[in-house]
């Protein structure tokens, strides 16, 4: 990876909807605490993000929202694999360099057209982690951080709500570097070139 320039790009998804995610509250004694709100928990966005690390380099944060619209309607609640070439391409133009991309066993990234698209393209190669092991993907620590301070503690008034705070929180993560290490370094995996591992 470090001989040919690349980054290593960890990927996930994570969906997020209008039901505030459980936290510690507090209430009256003998009072069981209530928070109403307004929406479906079937208004939803998903959003997918590369977490991209290289050594000696500022690690860096890309996301693509995607807002669903009614299941009822027939509406996808989720990427295609469409979706995720693109974000591979914009990743890839923004960087300037080539892709060493890691991520899950999800179908859609196993999807034949996918595939074709990533064996077609030179400046990506493509790894997938071992089934059930979210702890080793440092996206996984990003979501818990937009989570606890973008969704805690906040009664949405509207889907719109809900996406300017996503987004606000996501881009005070992008602006905080340290915190997309921290992320990886919670997984235990290090960036090493090949002489360091030698030693």
């Amino acid at each position: 990876m470090a001989a040919l320039g690349a980054w290593l790009c960890f990927e996930d998804e994570a969906g997020f909807s209008m039901t505030p995610p459980t936290a510690r509250t507090w209430a009256r004694r003998g009072h069981t605490p209530v928070i109403r709100v307004r929406g479906r928990s079937q208004r939803r966005f998903s959003i997918a993000a590369l977490a991209r690390y290289k050594q000696g380099e500022r690690a860096r944060l890309i996301y693509r929202p995607k807002r669903h619209v009614d299941h009822k309607r027939g509406g996808r609640r989720s990427f295609t694999w469409t979706d995720y070439r693109d974000l591979l391409t914009a990743a890839h133009q923004q960087l300037g360099a080539p892709v060493v991309l890691v991520w899950d066993n999800l179908n859609v990234h196993r999807d034949r057209r996918l595939r074709e698209f990533i064996d077609d393209h030179d400046w990506i190669t493509c790894y997938f982690l071992p089934a059930y092991a979210p702890d080793l993907n440092p996206v996984e620590g990003i979501w818990s951080l937009l989570r606890r301070n973008s969704q805690a503690n906040t009664a949405f008034t509207d889907p719109d709500h809900l996406m300017r705070a996503l987004r606000q929180g996501l881009r005070e993560i992008q602006y905080r570097s340290n915190l997309i290490d921290g992320c990886l370094a919670e997984t235990g995996l290090t960036l090493t070139t090949s002489r360091q591992q030698d030693q």
